[in-house]
C-alpha cells in the first residue's frame, strides 16, 4: 500500500498556505472518506447517516429516552431539522415520541423495538468495518490520533 500526500490526493500544485490549512484539509478529507464507507455499509438497510446516528443515540438512552432537543445536542453532525428527521423515522417505526406530562412543552423520543432490530443488524458488518478500519495505526498511535482530535475539537466548545 502506498500512502500519498494529501497535496497528491487532491492535486493540488502549490503547497498549502500553512501546516494549519493542510491538517484541516487532511481532516475535511479523513470525515469524508470514513462518512462515505459508513454510508455504504448503513444505507442498504434503508437509513441516512443522520437517522443511524439518532437510533445510535436513542438506544444508549433507554427505555426512557431523551427530549427531543437533547438529541440534536448529541448529533455527530449538527442539523437544523431534528423534528422532520424524527417525524420520518417515526412515519418509518423506528421511534415513537411522547409529549412529557409534566411539562407539554417538552417531548421525549423513544427508540422503538423495530429501531432496535435495525440497530442489531446493522452492528455486525459496522463492527467488521469499526475493527479493519484505520489498519495501518496501532493502538497506540489510535490513543494518539484521539487526543489529537479532541484537542482539535476544544477551540468549539
Amino acid at each position: 500500500m502506498r500512502l500519498r500526500k494529501l497535496q497528491e490526493e487532491l492535486q493540488q500544485t502549490k503547497p498549502f498556505s500553512s501546516k494549519q490549512e493542510e491538517a484541516m484539509l487532511a481532516i475535511m478529507k479523513t470525515a469524508d472518506v470514513v462518512r462515505r464507507r459508513v454510508a455504504a455499509i448503513i444505507e442498504p438497510f434503508g437509513v441516512t447517516m443522520q437517522q443511524y446516528n439518532v437510533l445510535r443515540i436513542l438506544r444508549g438512552a433507554g427505555p426512557r429516552g431523551l427530549p427531543t432537543l437533547s438529541i440534536g445536542q448529541r448529533l455527530i453532525e449538527a442539523t437544523p431539522g431534528v423534528t422532520r428527521l424524527l417525524d420520518r423515522m417515526e412515519a418509518r417505526g423506528w421511534v415513537l415520541r411522547l409529549r412529557c406530562d409534566q411539562d407539554r412543552r417538552v417531548v421525549y423520543a423513544i427508540i422503538t423495538h423495530e429501531g432496535l432490530e435495525l440497530l442489531a443488524a446493522i452492528d455486525p458488518p459496522l463492527e467488521h468495518y469499526n475493527h479493519a478500519a484505520l489498519p495501518l495505526l496501532s493502538a497506540t498511535q489510535l490513543d494518539a490520533l484521539v487526543g489529537l482530535l479532541e484537542l482539535a475539537r476544544a477551540e468549539d466548545e
